[in-house]
């Protein structure tokens, strides 16, 4: 999810969910240690509760960054096991890591002696060719010596070469019954699950089995998903019971961000989806996506856009009523 969940991102998400765990996009060591700390670490205390996901590999570094995330005030520290793109891998981190257990367990011993907040672990279920049920049993194992309880697993091998990042997210097949098994072999840790899962009933059938569900790119494109995730999933009220309540919080945090100095595109870019499958949805991409409109720097462009939403709603009503009345048949879809 790097370039996708960060802070901003992660504010939008959670007006539509108060328990649900947000993650960052991973950051690397060198981009803390040697870069703009602030730019990375920055982000807003409604995120809570939020990780800060990590990618590296020699421990001391690791170490340090861990002490920045609680410095911070993250409440998690994550291991990046799990991305598989050649840039990564020249890192010598990401899926790669998984070829190298004990080297990961150093990594999770380094940051769990020097911080209190919980360090956890991302990875896949093997990588290229390997597709035994042992691999990823022992990797669990040798990883959980050094400190670790809690693995998110997204349960697709990854190829380290030959297939992109997306195609990694595509071509090698779930299998969700590795993940179920994992638990049943490790009853002591947390194992959650990743990969494919779409709708919040696919995630209440994975949790008959596993004791947590991380999704990624389905809540990015159709965030309104999340909106039910705290009744459906944690038993707790949502916050939000219509996509319009979500416009006046997020004009107030661009105008923050833009009295901060920052550009009203680095929210709105995350918001395109709001109102997907609803007529007018189409308008609220394009008014959030047009650069002159961006340019003028304005929070008000997202009442705009949500304004140009109502009017497509209510047409589409009235247009409903009279085919109703008329006896017709509506085939319009919204866009």
């Amino acid at each position: 999810m790097m370039d996708w969940t960060d802070r901003h991102c992660r504010y939008f998400h959670r007006l539509m969910t108060r328990h649900a765990r947000l993650y960052s996009e991973m950051v690397t060591t060198g981009a803390l240690l040697h870069g703009n700390q602030p730019r990375h670490l920055d982000f807003d205390a409604a995120e809570h509760p939020v990780a800060l996901q990590l990618g590296g590999s020699e421990p001391a570094d690791l170490a340090s960054c861990a002490q920045l995330a609680q410095r911070w005030g993250y409440d998690e520290v994550n291991l990046n096991c799990g991305c598989p793109s050649e840039r990564v891998q020249r890192g010598a981190f990401g899926a790669c890591l998984m070829a190298e257990p004990e080297l990961v367990r150093d990594c999770i011993k380094a940051m769990v002696d020097v911080v209190s907040i919980p360090v956890t672990v991302k990875h896949r279920i093997g990588i290229d060719k390997v597709e035994s049920y042992g691999f990823v049993r022992d990797f669990i194992g040798t990883v959980a010596q050094g400190g670790a309880q809690v693995f998110i697993v997204h349960a697709r091998n990854a190829w380290l070469k030959g297939l992109s990042p997306k195609l990694n997210r595509e071509i090698p097949p779930l299998r969700y019954e590795i993940v179920a098994a994992l638990k049943r072999d490790f009853p002591e840790l947390t194992i959650a699950i990743n990969g494919g899962l779409t709708t919040l009933d696919e995630s209440r059938e994975q949790l008959d089995q596993v004791d947590g569900v991380m999704l990624g790119r389905e809540p990015y494109h159709n965030p309104w998903m999340l909106a039910s995730v705290d009744s459906a999933l944690f038993g707790k009220p949502d916050p939000v019971s219509d996509r319009f309540e979500l416009i006046d919080p997020l004009m107030a945090y661009a105008q923050r961000h833009i009295d901060q100095g920052g550009r009203l595109r680095d929210l709105s870019r995350h918001v395109l989806g709001l109102f997907n499958g609803l007529a007018g949805a189409r308008r609220w991409r394009q008014m959030l996506s047009d650069a002159t409109l961006l340019a003028q720097n304005d929070p008000a462009l997202i009442a705009r856009a949500a304004q140009a939403v109502e009017q497509a709603l209510q047409t589409m009503s009235v247009g409903t009523s009279h085919l109703m009345q008329q006896g017709g048949t509506v085939t319009d879809s919204p866009a």
